[in-house]
């Protein structure tokens, strides 16, 4: 089903959206749904922060799979979990025909998620919570193995000749975020230490990483957990006059030309768009063709898949759409 669903991607239009907007929105400016199966409203509610960019790429997918299928589209978004159980509470209200969730920190949006059930509304997760979206009783997920992924990483850390890694992380408390950095440590020969530091504060961040890098010479490498912290860990190096070297989770088009121009080592990208897309469509395969993507049983992985200066060019081209 996964596969099929993959495959209408190349049928699906795109449409531009960007962070900062209105905290929730519905999607009646999208194009005019290709599918004849009646009207059908779907909820995503996400935990991201305004205006950052991998946000919009979601969101872009989103869009782009509910003007295929006709579905009125309400995107809204809260950092904090209990605004997001609010934010589940109004798409319950307002008696949507699915809904769709991010579940950086599970626990909380638990009851709302059961309310959501209760009601008879089908809930599928993605980018965050592929180790409890089962046990919650979630259709699907889309996603990819932050363990897996940051075990990945860290392998590819071993190839670059690394010793001491320092792991940025932006979110306290979030689940995935954490779990990138434990993948690291677990495959990573050389030594890894985490950094916390405030992602609603680019200039606390930029600071933080500099003080860090002038307090322990020995950190050759900075481990970023999303593109705009990789551009402001470059910046923090040449503040601190580090030698340490730059790769990241997670891509932007800004990015890809810092891949190109040297700045950045090597991303790894899970693919936001298709996260958005699968989990939208896949919400109107299963009201419209009963469908369960993963069969109910596994996740839909959508990577980790590694962007560097060996395909940086190929990727580039999809970046500078929005769309990767």
């Amino acid at each position: 089903m996964a596969v099929a669903a993959v495959a209408t991607l190349v049928l699906a239009g795109c449409s531009s959206s960007s962070g900062g907007k209105e905290a929730e929105e519905g999607g009646a400016d999208a194009a005019a749904g290709k599918a004849d199966t009646p009207r059908m409203k779907v909820a995503m509610v996400t935990h991201a922060p305004s205006g950052d960019t991998f946000w919009d790429i979601i969101r872009k997918g989103a869009q782009a799979a509910a003007a295929k299928d006709n579905v009125e589209l309400i995107y809204s978004n809260d950092e904090s979990a209990s605004g997001q159980a609010t934010l589940i509470q109004n798409a319950i209200d307002q008696k949507v025909d699915g809904i769709a969730v991010t579940l950086a920190k599970p626990d909380a949006l638990k009851d709302a998620i059961a309310k959501a059930q209760k009601a008879g509304i089908p809930v599928v997760g993605f980018n965050s919570g592929m180790d409890v979206w089962k046990e919650q009783g979630l259709l699907s997920f889309f996603g990819q193995d932050e363990a897996v992924s940051g075990q990945a990483f860290g392998n590819k850390l071993n190839e670059t000749g690394a010793k001491h890694a320092l792991c940025v992380v932006q979110v306290q408390g979030h689940v995935g975020l954490e779990q990138r950095c434990a993948g690291v440590k677990k495959t990573f020969k050389g030594k890894t230490e985490n950094l916390y530091v405030n992602g609603n504060d680019m200039p606390a961040t930029k600071s933080t990483i500099s003080a860090k890098l002038k307090q322990d010479s020995s950190i050759d490498q900075v481990v970023t957990l999303g593109a705009p912290f990789a551009l402001t860990a470059v910046e923090s190096i040449s503040d601190a006059g580090s030698k340490a070297k730059v790769a990241t989770f997670d891509l932007n088009k800004e990015l890809t030309d810092a891949i190109k121009a040297g700045d950045i080592e090597f991303a790894v990208d899970q693919q936001p768009y298709l996260q958005g897309y699968l989990a939208v469509d896949s919400l109107w395969l299963y009201k419209n063709n009963g469908n369960y993507s993963g069969g109910g049983e596994e996740p839909v992985l959508t990577g980790p898949a590694f962007v560097d200066k060996d395909n940086v060019d190929t990727i580039a081209k999809f970046a500078s759409k929005g769309t990767r």
